[in-house]
């Protein structure tokens, strides 16, 4: 017969609390090689007066911040355009060395269902709290990508608002304000952020370059900031994946990397559209698009901003716009690209055919 197991014989292994949601790493002092660390995080900026751009936004944010009035916020807008950095940026200032505990921050990887909303949230809100140090005792619910949340989850979230003003403020950030229910809207201060300016975003590499010591040409950096679209992060990301792949991060190095189209194969693609008979127009680009891994979707893109540029018939041009915008709308539910090309031909035979009528 066995002996009993007596309690002190047990291992007292200690089970993990349950970790704490959200994009804390953000926060905290990273340890690990400079060099693994991805640029985005690197050149994050860690105060106010860092953000590249929306001075407007910032400032207003800042004042009501030093002033002690500061409201719920609802930021939106494009990706990488500062929302989520300028919300850091806020909090470093308003706890600094107490953000952990002043701070709770969720993303749209963390579960955020009406059950976190009714727990998690309230449950931060609700206690009181005591800043040993912290410029600010109101605390700060950090909700980034607010319009992934389930209505329920919104709605829930709503009265969560209402109920801890005194002690808690909320900012919201999403891309799509209008996923956001206009009951979470009307109680928030709304800012938008716009993409960012061409100049701004050059500044910003600027400094990245110079502080990385880049071999960055002028034609180089025109790229970075024409496929970035106003996103710094994308500009970003695009810089240092290009920088591991060339030593001199020219403009082929460039297009090459993320794989769009050189706008000189763009203007040799228009030209066979716009002058060459439809077999012949098929079989170049179909060359040239193998040859250099294009994606149609891409060059459809890439054509359509080249068709705004050259002179013709605003009835031509509406006509020709309007098709291409239904061949990339095929595309993207991954439609053939055989059958697609030959509908981009097609489309600019029927343009030609419209301006050789207009000319006579």
């Amino acid at each position: 017969m066995s002996e009993p197991i007596s309690l002190m014989d047990i291992d007292d292994d200690k089970i993990d609390p349950k970790p704490n949601k959200g994009k804390n790493i953000i926060f905290s002092g990273s340890t690990a090689d400079p060099k693994a660390v991805p640029w985005v995080e690197k050149f994050r900026p860690q105060s106010l007066s860092d953000v590249a751009a929306h001075r407007d936004i910032v400032e207003t944010i800042d004042r009501l911040a030093s002033g002690n009035r500061l409201p719920h916020l609802l930021l939106y807008g494009p990706p990488g355009t500062g929302k989520t950095s300028t919300i850091l940026a806020l909090a470093r200032k308003l706890y600094g060395s107490q953000i952990h505990n002043m701070v709770l921050e969720l993303n749209a990887s963390d579960d955020r269902g009406i059950d976190v909303v009714r727990q998690q949230i309230q449950d931060f809100a609700s206690t009181q709290s005591i800043s040993f140090g912290a410029k600010s005792a109101v605390k700060l619910v950090l909700l980034d990508e607010a319009d992934a949340m389930t209505k329920d989850a919104q709605f829930a979230l709503r009265r969560v608002i209402e109920k801890y003003t005194r002690n808690t403020r909320f900012a919201l950030i999403c891309n799509n304000v209008n996923k956001v229910i206009p009951a979470l809207q009307s109680r928030c201060t709304r800012f938008r952020f716009a993409p960012l300016d061409a100049v701004h975003v050059s500044e910003r590499l600027k400094h990245v370059i110079e502080a990385e010591r880049l071999d960055v040409p002028e034609g180089g950096l025109k790229a970075l900031v024409r496929l970035s679209n106003g996103d710094m992060r994308k500009a970003l990301n695009i810089l240092q994946s290009t920088h591991m792949a060339s030593q001199q991060i020219t403009e082929e190095a460039v297009y090459l990397c993320t794989g769009n189209p050189l706008p000189k194969d763009i203007e040799q693609i228009s030209y066979w559209l716009l002058n060459e008979p439809f077999a012949i127009s098929c079989k170049r680009i179909s060359e040239i698009k193998t040859r250099k891994g294009l994606a149609l979707v891409d060059i459809v893109r890439e054509v359509t901003m080249f068709v705004f540029k050259i002179k013709m018939p605003p009835n031509v041009r509406v006509q020709l716009i309007n098709e291409m915008a239904n061949i990339e709308y095929r595309l993207t539910f991954g439609c053939n690209d055989k059958l697609q090309l030959g509908s981009l031909i097609a489309a600019f035979t029927r343009a030609r055919s419209a301006l050789v009528a207009a000319a006579k």
